[in-house]
């Protein structure tokens, strides 16, 4: 009787958008918890809002810490009806071990910390990880699965991508400060400070205002515009093509005429 029960609550926690009508109410209700829960987490941050409307977050937060938690230990009690969760303890913490696990537990983690006697007034960043709520997201959004599987299969290219992107940024930044550092030593004195300014040139960002001022300068900040370009771009065109072959690969799955299932 309690495999069954198990195996049930496994069905319904691990089959996204299954488990028949109780396994989809089940999905929807957490969708629209995290949803809220990221919208309040939002609002809150308003001091007037959290002000006038303090009390209600908060009892808002301990619903939504409620669920959670319940969904976790239901999550932990049953993964053993899982292949490769069977054993009672070792497939547990293996459970327990998994990114999407780490992230639910990460998720309520904030709330019970001050009750356990952690001091949290050097921690305050640690409420941040109720951002991670929305990473729950990616078991019900087949979008978030779909990038993660892209992500995957394009992982070589994407990391010599990010191989060749480093080898610039450290080959400009030294030319930069080879060429600038006696000119503009507040800006260009070191390794690091041009290497803020090679960052802010290959990308979209504007984290400083100088300028190159000597004619090596200006020569290399121009080829760094232009890598930039190729370093933004290539990405992007990496991670669009993944895209566009796992479209094609739905639209030439065939399907049975009679029962609707995949050839």
């Amino acid at each position: 009787m309690i495999d069954r029960v198990r195996g049930r609550i496994y069905e319904l926690f691990n089959t996204r958008w299954g488990g028949g009508r109780v396994g989809v109410a089940i999905d929807l209700v957490l969708v629209v918890l995290i949803g809220t829960n990221i919208i309040a987490f939002v609002l809150e941050t308003e001091s007037a809002l959290a002000a006038e409307y303090g009390v209600a977050f908060r009892w808002f937060e301990v619903f939504s810490v409620s669920v959670f938690t319940l969904e976790y230990v239901l999550r932990l009690w049953s993964c053993t009806a899982g292949s490769g969760y069977a054993h009672p303890v070792a497939g547990r913490i293996r459970w327990a071990c998994s990114p999407m696990a780490i992230i639910d537990l990460l998720a309520i983690l904030p709330f019970y910390l001050p009750m356990l006697g952690v001091d949290l007034r050097a921690l305050r960043v640690v409420r941040l990880a109720r951002i991670l709520r929305l990473a729950k997201l990616g078991r019900y959004t087949r979008s978030v699965a779909l990038l993660a599987s892209v992500l995957r299969e394009r992982k070589s290219e994407l990391l010599a991508v990010l191989f060749m992107a480093t080898v610039i940024v450290l080959l400009s930044s030294i030319a930069m400060y080879y060429a600038e550092r006696e000119r503009q030593p507040e800006s260009f004195g070191s390794v690091p400070r041009s290497m803020l300014w090679t960052v802010t040139n290959l990308t979209p960002l504007s984290a400083t205002g100088a300028r190159p001022e000597t004619p090596a300068g200006i020569g290399l900040s121009v080829v760094i515009a232009i890598a930039g370009v190729g370093v933004i771009a290539m990405p992007t065109g990496i991670v669009g093509a993944g895209f566009v072959q796992h479209a094609r690969g739905r639209r030439t799955v065939q399907r049975c005429p009679q029962c609707g299932a995949d050839r």
